[in-house]
């Protein structure tokens, strides 16, 4: 029993550096109206996920954002892909998931390489002033995952906008509309106002390793000059003490978003 319980600490222990990233795979970016898409939520690390099942218990918001307007993504409880969607109307769709606030207690040296990896410097040095840097971290985490899909020949006057989520990143640009090579500006939000000097990390999932990161402006923005087509993944983490009564000492905010950059056919029809 003893051994079996060590184990679980190591994979525990493991596990929040292993997969902390959470983003949303849609099974088609680009295509016609007409089709029924799959939304697979994916938990995992470098652009390399696992499957996170619909589970009702952790959803606060599914929806989907189109020219008709806020609708619910339903799904099968269980079920990977998590939702799916029929494609109505052409244009850009924005697909939004916030999870509920989930708790993780991780081991002190855990959570520093973490907060490291994150860019989370005022964490650690506030933890440092506290005398806690040695201390385990009692956390709650939330979700804030959004995509971008586009049916039919994009324009510059269908962007992304912001949906509401505590933590957000909007693409100031429709990424649909650019090509290999050109800027994609970004802002970043916390509970809807512009979050400054925060780090961001962007990553094509053809090559993960080559990840570019900036940090935020005093306006919470920053911008990206994407050298390649293929599927991105852009993502950032913010964290505060956590309120009163959650029973933690930290609450993070994990914010991703996913899009298509295609250079010919469907994303070069627009100029």
């Amino acid at each position: 029993m003893n051994i079996l319980r060590f184990i679980a600490t190591l994979l525990m222990s493991a596990a929040p550096l292993a997969a902390h990233d959470m983003w949303i795979e849609p099974t088609s970016f680009l295509g016609d109206t007409g089709k029924i898409i799959g939304l697979r939520l994916r938990v995992g690390q470098d652009f390399l996920g696992d499957p996170l099942p619909r589970d009702p218990a952790l959803i606060d918001q599914f929806i989907s954002i189109d020219s008709t307007g806020r609708k619910p993504v339903y799904g099968r409880d269980g079920a990977d892909p998590a939702g799916l969607i029929h494609v109505a109307e052409t244009g850009l769709l924005i697909i939004g998931y916030q999870s509920h606030p989930k708790p993780i207690v991780l081991p002190a040296n855990t959570f520093n390489q973490y907060l490291r990896e994150e860019g989370l410097d005022a964490i650690a040095e506030l933890r440092a002033r506290r005398k806690q840097t040695n201390s385990d971290a009692r956390e709650i985490f939330s979700r804030c995952a959004k995509s971008l899909v586009y049916y039919g020949t994009p324009t510059a006057a269908q962007g992304d906008q912001a949906v509401g989520f505590t933590l957000e990143l909007v693409a100031e640009k429709n990424p649909y509309t650019l090509r290999a090579g050109q800027d994609l500006p970004m802002r970043l939000t916390y509970e809807g106002r512009p979050l400054p000097d925060t780090l961001v990390v962007a990553m094509n999932r053809a090559n993960p390793a080559a990840k570019m990161t900036a940090r935020t402006d005093k306006t919470g923005h920053v911008t990206f000059r994407l050298p390649q087509d293929g599927i991105w993944l852009t993502k950032a983490v913010h964290m505060v003490p956590a309120p009163a009564g959650t029973n933690a000492d930290w609450a993070s905010f994990w914010a991703s978003l996913t899009f298509e950059l295609k250079s010919s056919g469907t994303g070069a029809a627009a100029k």
